[in-house]
């Protein structure tokens, strides 16, 4: 990593359907003496509903809190707005981005990947989604958006869980969990999480892509192949499924046959790839589905190179790059995800397969 790259300033991209609670975990941002100062770029400022006692001073576009976070409106377009911000560079540590309720968070996310300026200045750290617990199943039945909320994040908070019986909210964690099985998941009332389960995640950062998902790296196989009684040993992240896998467990992540939800996560495995047949195929696969693809994350082991390769992709933007040295007695295997609308898992396996060295 470049020294400019160290010094860029992290993005979190926060997304909820409408009622889901962004506003009150916003408002704890901006008054709660957590030590860092944030800024926040939202849609509408008088949504926010912060109260003007809070408000130290305000020029015609940010507005500062006491407790030295700042708050602006997206004026005209994104980039625009995050380059008048970056002109205050060194009055804050990071900067939060929220999206209109019922807004897809991918063009939001993608501002940073490709705006060269912006890029220079900004990296995108995590999208976050705030589900509203009481109502998501109504909005899944009912809006394309709140699915792709939620198989596009990285962090959710699963939150307005006091308003549900158990038995309910299991039934919404499944159903979330089956859009997407690999963001770590919290339960939340009024948004009441530590920050940091938040904010500055490293999501997007490829030497970190792993690290943070013990899911991905330790069972993205399982989430399709659950066919042992979870023993003591067991290293599945349990935040996924309290319960012992049963009869009725519905972790095969992409059989759902009455399933009415079109996005689905799919994961392959093989062993060592041939590079040039990889980066090939999965430039046409970006460039041919990319908009059925929401998010794509891969480990790949690549014949007689002694370092993994690692790749995740939005749409049709995918990144790549080596990431570190495989470790003596690490099984040189690679892994690829796709969360995505209606793909075609058979072609796309056989495609994948097709790559094996």
């Amino acid at each position: 990593m470049s020294e400019a790259a160290d010094s860029r300033i992290p993005v979190t991209v926060l997304t909820g359907y409408l009622g889901a609670g962004k506003t009150t975990l916003l408002n704890r941002i901006l008054t709660e003496n957590h030590g860092t100062r944030y800024a926040v770029i939202v849609n509408e400022f008088g949504e926010i509903g912060i109260d003007n006692d809070l408000l130290v001073e305000s020029d015609e576009e940010v507005y500062e809190m006491n407790n030295g976070c700042i708050c602006c409106t997206v004026r005209g377009d994104l980039i625009r707005t995050v380059e008048n911000l970056m002109k205050r560079k060194g009055a804050f540590d990071a900067i939060i981005v929220e999206t209109t309720g019922v807004a897809d968070p991918a063009p939001v996310a993608q501002t940073f990947f490709m705006d060269d300026d912006v890029r220079a200045a900004a990296e995108l750290d995590a999208v976050v989604a705030v589900v509203d617990a009481r109502h998501v199943l109504d909005r899944l039945k009912d809006t394309d958006e709140a699915e792709d909320q939620i198989a596009f994040a990285d962090v959710i908070l699963l939150n307005k869980t006091d308003l549900v019986k158990d038995e309910e909210l299991q039934a919404v964690e499944a159903a979330v969990r089956k859009i997407n099985p690999y963001a770590k998941l919290h339960k939340t009332e009024r948004c009441s999480v530590g920050l940091d389960a938040v904010l500055n995640r490293g999501a997007f950062d490829l030497d970190r892509i792993l690290e943070l998902e013990p899911d991905f790296l330790k069972t993205g196989d399982e989430h399709h192949h659950h066919d042992h009684e979870c023993g003591p040993d067991c290293d599945h992240d349990h935040h996924h499924h309290d319960h012992e896998c049963g009869p009725d467990c519905d972790h095969e992540h992409h059989h759902h046959h009455e399933d009415t939800h079109s996005v689905k996560s799919i994961s392959f495995k093989a062993g060592e790839l041939d590079p040039q047949t990889f980066l090939r195929w999965i430039g046409e696969v970006t460039q041919l589905e990319g908009p059925k693809i929401l998010r794509l994350k891969g480990i790949l082991a690549f014949k007689d190179d002694p370092q993994r390769y690692v790749v995740q992709g939005i749409h049709m933007i995918i990144e790549g790059n080596h990431q570190r040295e495989w470790r003596s007695g690490e099984t040189r295997e690679s892994r690829l995800v796709f969360i995505g609308r209606d793909l075609d898992e058979k072609a796309l396996e056989e495609s994948f397969m097709a790559c094996k060295a």
